[in-house]
């Protein structure tokens, strides 16, 4: 069952996503036509962390699948980082904005993150601490809230996993690449001419 800011939550999120698609559906950006190499270099650099994101939340969503807040996850990604899911949401939110081909998009992605994350994370570390108390306190005192720390990482040899559940997990973890898809869609409309790019996005 949602609680009231999750609800807020989800809803304020998809209200900025179709925001930023209807932007994207009616720009061109800059760099695409006046400086192509440029554009294609941004492009393959947000693909990369794209990538790297969605591989990493599949990695999150292997040791958090069937478990949510009932057992508290220390191992794997969660030994490097409280929040590793957000963080590699974070490399995928870079990833889209600069496959975009445009700053402008990519700086408006990450001030969004930099906005509406940290108060999910504060959130999710509330319900956490009321659930496991001293367990938690100790995992925070030793366990960075974000940026990994990836010598502390910890893999057990065998871990156990609800297929269900991480299956959907896993079409979640990699709805960046769709994105990507969909942007290389969007790039051939407007270079065809089927759809109308009204203003230019540096």
């Amino acid at each position: 069952m949602k609680d009231s800011f999750e609800k807020r939550r989800i809803a304020i999120s998809r209200i900025f996503s179709a925001a930023v698609i209807g932007m994207i559906l009616v720009s061109r950006s800059h760099w695409r036509t006046e400086a192509p190499l440029l554009g294609a270099v941004l492009f393959c650099l947000g693909a990369v962390l794209v990538g790297v994101a969605s591989l990493g939340r599949m990695w999150c969503s292997l040791y958090i699948a069937g478990y949510k807040t009932s057992k508290l996850i220390t191992e794997g990604p969660y030994s490097m980082t409280r929040n590793p899911l957000y963080f590699f949401s974070f490399l995928g939110t870079i990833g889209v904005g600069l496959a975009t081909e445009t700053i402008l998009f990519t700086v408006v992605m990450l001030v969004a993150f930099a906005i509406y994350y940290p108060l999910v994370i504060r959130s999710e570390e509330r319900k956490l601490l009321a659930i496991h108390h001293e367990e938690f306190t100790a995992y925070v005192e030793k366990t960075p809230r974000f940026f990994p720390k990836f010598s502390a990482l910890k893999e057990p040899q065998t871990y156990e996993v609800t297929p269900v559940v991480y299956r959907k997990n896993s079409l979640d973890a990699v709805w960046f690449v769709w994105v990507l898809g969909a942007l290389e869609i969007i790039k051939g409309l407007h270079a065809s001419g089927i759809l109308p790019a009204w203003f230019t996005v540096y």
